[in-house]
């Protein structure tokens, strides 16, 4: 995985020793997309998921000096239609001082290089409907909206 470095963040894929920051990161995520976060027990899990014996899960970090300030966070999926696999890009988020400074581009541009290397077809998400700054932010990028409703059924 490749690191850049844009303006004044690096991007580099995450290490063990970010997972506790990425905690931080999440927790105002969720609250910025009027969302729950549990973190009790997420290092641990994403510890597995990322680093694993058999890694479920890609992360990327945004670091501006020691501080980490925005992540990115994919996996594959699978598409019957058009039967191949897709990465499924989970989460894209930059702090509010960091916005509009081209951290989430190159997040993005980071997501999208590892995608293209992995031979993945198409990169697809989503974003509230509600988040218009994050709507004109993709569209900007070539990304094109879809008009499906998004459902989560509790299995816990």
């Amino acid at each position: 995985m490749h690191a850049w470095r844009e303006g004044s963040a690096n991007i580099r894929a995450a290490r063990v020793e970010d997972l506790s920051a990425l905690v931080s990161l999440c927790a105002e995520h969720a609250q910025f997309e009027r969302a729950t976060f549990a973190p009790d027990g997420a290092v641990e899990r994403w510890q597995a998921a990322i680093f694993g014996a058999t890694p479920r899960l890609r992360v990327w970090v945004a670091q501006c000096d020691a501080r980490l300030v925005g992540y990115a966070s994919a996996a594959a999926e699978y598409s019957t239609w058009s039967a191949a696999e897709y990465l499924h890009l989970d989460c894209l988020f930059v702090r509010a001082g960091q916005r509009g400074c081209g951290v989430g581009a190159a997040l993005l541009r980071a997501v999208t290089a590892a995608a293209r290397a992995g031979g993945f077809g198409a990169l697809q998400w989503q974003t509230p409907q509600w988040n218009l700054d994050a709507v004109r932010f993709y569209a900007r990028h070539g990304a094109v909206g879809t008009d499906k409703c998004r459902f989560v059924l509790p299995l816990r």
